[in-house]
């Protein structure tokens, strides 16, 4: 019983240290690593000039959609959280739906809604903002033209003690 204790949390140890990359080191691991490490992207882009850039999402209860980037040479580049201020910044009416996932990610498909009165697409992603409070980041879509009308923050109502931002 010990040793099948001791399996399942290596196990779960292991997976934690997939999550973001644990181990990677930028311009020395290759794709083949960030694989194995990571396992395969929920999406990817190929860029005009040879680089990739690959989707990690870990919600819907993760806080993260880890972008990884490998350049032409094959390399790893970076590992970055997507679900950011500083990327939500990036964001402007007008983008495009494809524009948007590139820049955070996929939302989760669970949360994503429609609204027929306002002909209007939501995507969400739950990330921890600047101050480590959960929220929940959408996207609202003219449905029709799929390119984003705004976007807005709404944050989670939770203790301290569950509250995935203070773990």
């Amino acid at each position: 019983m010990k040793s099948m204790i001791a399996v399942l949390a290596a196990l779960l140890l292991a997976a934690c240290a997939s999550y973001g990359g644990r181990g990677l080191v930028p311009g020395n691991s290759e794709l083949a690593d960030v694989l194995r490490v990571m396992g395969e992207p929920a999406m990817r882009w190929q860029e005009p000039d040879g680089s990739l850039q690959l989707a990690y999402p870990r919600g819907p209860a993760g806080v993260h959609t880890f972008m990884v980037r490998i350049g032409s040479d094959g390399k790893l580049q970076r590992i970055e959280n997507a679900l950011e201020t500083r990327s939500f910044g990036q964001l402007r009416p007008g983008m495009s739906e494809a524009q948007v996932l590139q820049i955070l990610g996929p939302p989760y498909a669970g949360w994503t809604s429609y609204f027929k009165a306002r002909d209007e697409r939501i995507w969400e992603w739950r990330y921890c903002d600047d101050m480590h409070n959960a929220a929940h980041f959408n996207v609202l879509f003219d449905a029709t033209s799929r390119t984003v009308r705004t976007s807005m923050s709404i944050y989670e109502q939770c203790g301290q003690a569950n509250c995935a931002c203070n773990k």
